[in-house]
């Protein structure tokens, strides 16, 4: 007995086998990128439903086309079972490509073990028709489908496990090609196992009553259908919004990177390639732009007194009023700090930049309300104009800023066009931070100890070191021009460690020769203060010198101190829990209060030569700001040290104030170690069987 194919119902299964093929496809991709187990769990369960009920429809439609001339029907549990190694199938096949790695070994004994199930399905189908006599097969026809089902279950896998991580430009062209090479390898496999299948003549079908064919060809069409379209359109909707989410989560990634967080403001990065595109657009219409660099006047007062809160809303708000007033193609960025540049293009005069920028000052000049507070700053700008003062973004940078300095240094609130002899400034202090480095390799560097002296009975109570620097070409570089130089390019932090590792190192040479025990007092720059692990560090190195923390003190400037007073009172205290000292020095120059003193809870405070010296000029006034300090010292149990005590005068009057220390040219300028050494020496000798340590150098 033989039958017929109905061609619709060939060419519906066909287009099933394609939609559960591509379905595969999709799900080990979808299943691939999700990172949570349990959320891989739901979605194998889930996909391989879906994905066996794809396959095992396709099966039957494709039985279902094949029309025998007598009426057949489906037994229940044949149809189930079948159904059941269908799911089986595509639970194996997803869990193979979306887990690890597909070696050949794994990819052949997956694909073996699929294809057997997807010819046991077949099989097992066939079986629900429960024909008498039974269904005899042609064995090498079996054999044969049985084999393109292992070929087409191991290429399924490979594909699907090379397309899970395509690149997404190509990838739906890429899954569409394969899903089609997937679907006729299924088809091919089913059609070869239908030839296979012999029916006697005069069989009847024994289960013609239970499932009846044209009701299972409807359901099973339907609801093929509607799974894998379904699936294939939620599979899409989640790409389509997760492609939307990671649209919007590069385009704030690339706003990120080239605006500034605080302001919004173009960042360096975009302000680069800004004037990159205006000097093309000028050079090819024979223009010029102007490169204003802002920075603000007063602005670190401001921070420091009224805290940070209050310094990032002063910034928006300046930042705001830069770009008022300017033109369409004009841009205004934050290149850090209080720093600002504002590019204006297409000029033809230089001179209408500063008229531009004398708006901008008038702007910035404006009073600004913050939390009830009224506030003033002003600016000083630098302006390069291209292609006159460069031709490239780093030197058009460069000049301007170096513009800006000489107009800081012409009494701020104004601007200065660049001019050539502005770089040699600039150039000096890139050539001392460029030969510091060198400075530590050679040895250039050293340090000299300026004692400190008890003002009751001029004995010696301790030191501060200062560091030198003696350059084999420029000769000796006074600090105050190599240090600002060093915290702007970050090597201050380098020279801080090597101060300290110096002084603990002549610490236990003293020691060694039986000198008397001081303890050294070290400064701390504003840049070391906000190092991370400041504490800890500096305490390793210590210890690891085997000097005592007691013998260490470190003074911080009353600026710095005021900062930011929560942070510096948490480093002062883990400073004391490890035994060390600390001092508040210039005390008065800055911008706190008095009330903070009892937070920080320093050992010493030390009071800046401004107030020593109007003890002379003015004597009045002077006494009686130093005698309202010592009275709050010793209320809070710190010690007052007097710096740049120069006359006797001074010292007399500090005395009669009850001022503890002293320290200045009239009892000891800074010595070198060596100096210093020797300077212990006398004391020894002095103090050797007396009570009291008294000082070499006495006053006059």
């Amino acid at each position: 007995m033989s039958g017929i194919y109905n061609p619709l119902l060939v060419f519906l299964s066909l287009i099933v086998a394609f939609l559960a093929s591509y379905t595969a496809l999709e799900l080990s991709g979808w299943i691939f990128s999700l990172q949570q187990e349990r959320q891989r769990v739901r979605w194998l369960l889930g996909g391989a439903i879906a994905m066996g009920i794809g396959i095992w429809s396709m099966h039957f439609i494709g039985m279902m086309a094949f029309a025998l001339p007598i009426l057949v029907g489906y037994d229940l549990s044949f149809t189930a079972a079948s159904f059941l190694l269908a799911a089986v199938v595509s639970l194996l096949a997803l869990s193979t490509v979306t887990r690890g790695k597909l070696s050949p070994v794994r990819i052949a004994v997956a694909g073996t073990v699929m294809g057997l199930g997807i010819a046991g399905m077949h099989y097992t189908g066939m079986a629900a028709l429960q024909m008498s006599p039974p269904i005899r097969y042609t064995l090498w026809v079996v054999i044969a489908s049985i084999a393109i089902a292992i070929a087409a279950s191991i290429a399924s896998l490979w594909l699907a496990f090379t397309l899970r991580t395509s690149a997404r430009q190509s990838l739906i062209a890429k899954r569409l090609g394969a899903a089609i090479i997937m679907a006729l390898a299924i088809t091919g496999m089913h059609y070869a196992g239908m030839g296979a299948a012999n029916f006697a003549t005069g069989s009847i079908c024994l289960s013609v009553n239970k499932l009846d064919a044209n009701w299972v060809a409807l359901v099973v069409s339907a609801s093929s259908l509607t799974v894998l379209i379904g699936a294939l359109a939620f599979l899409g909707l989640h790409t389509s919004s997760l492609s939307n989410s990671l649209r919007r989560a590069n385009s704030q990634l690339d706003h990120l990177g080239t605006h500034d967080t605080l302001t919004d403001l173009p960042n360096r990065l975009w302000l680069t390639a800004h004037i990159e595109r205006a000097m093309e657009a000028c050079a090819r219409r024979g223009s010029m732009i102007a490169v204003l660099l802002v920075n603000l006047d007063g602005f670190k007062t401001i921070n420091d007194s009224l805290g940070h809160a209050v310094g990032d809303d002063f910034l928006k708000t300046c930042a705001n009023r830069l770009g008022q007033n300017l033109r369409h193609d004009d841009m205004v960025a934050r290149i850090g700090g209080d720093e600002f540049v504002i590019v204006v293009g297409g000029l033809l005069d230089p001179s209408v930049a500063g008229q531009i920028t004398d708006n901008v000052l008038r702007e910035l000049c404006r009073e600004i309300v913050i939390n009830g507070v009224r506030l003033r700053v002003s600016a000083s700008i630098g302006i390069a104009v291209f292609p006159r003062d460069g031709d490239d973004v780093a030197t058009l940078l460069h000049n301007a800023d170096a513009a800006m300095y000489d107009a800081k240094q012409s009494g701020r609130n104004t601007f200065r066009y660049f001019e050539p002899t502005m770089s040699t400034t600039a150039l000096s202090t890139l050539i001392l931070q460029r030969d510091l480095q060198r400075a530590f390799e050679q040895g250039q560097l050293s340090l000299s100890f300026q004692p400190k002296f008890k003002i009751a009975n001029l004995s010696l109570s301790g030191a501060e070191a200062l560091i030198r620097w003696q350059h084999p070409e420029i000769g000796d570089i006074p600090p105050l021009e190599f240090i600002p130089a060093a915290e702007r390019s970050g090597q201050i932090v380098q020279i801080g460690n090597w101060v300290i590792a110096e002084t603990c190192r002549l610490i236990g040479r003293w020691d060694a020769l039986g000198l008397p025990a001081v303890q050294i007092a070290i400064n701390l720059s504003p840049v070391q203060f906000n190092v991370p692990d400041l504490v800890d560090h500096i305490d390793a190195i210590v210890r690891s010198a085997g000097v005592a923390p007691e013998r260490v003190m470190f003074e911080i400037t009353e600026t710095v101190a005021m900062q930011n007073a929560d942070k510096t009172t948490a480093i002062i205290q883990k400073f004391q829990s490890r035994g060390f000292d600390m001092a508040i020095d210039d005390f008065g120059t800055g911008y706190s209060s008095l009330a903070y003193l009892q937070r920080f809870r320093v050992r010493q405070i030390k009071v800046d030569r401004f107030f020593v010296n109007d003890l002379d000029v003015h004597e009045r006034q002077g006494s009686a700001l130093l005698s309202a300090i010592v009275t709050l010292a010793r209320a809070l149990n710190m010690e007052v040290v007097a710096e740049g005590v120069e006359t006797i005068t001074q010292l007399n009057k500090l005395a009669s104030l009850n001022c503890d220390q002293a320290q200045g040219f009239l009892l000891s300028k800074p010595l070198p170690a060596a100096a210093f050494q020797q300077f212990l020496t006398g004391v020894e000798r002095m103090s050797h069987g007396k009570p009291e340590t008294r000082a070499v150098v006495e006053p006059g």
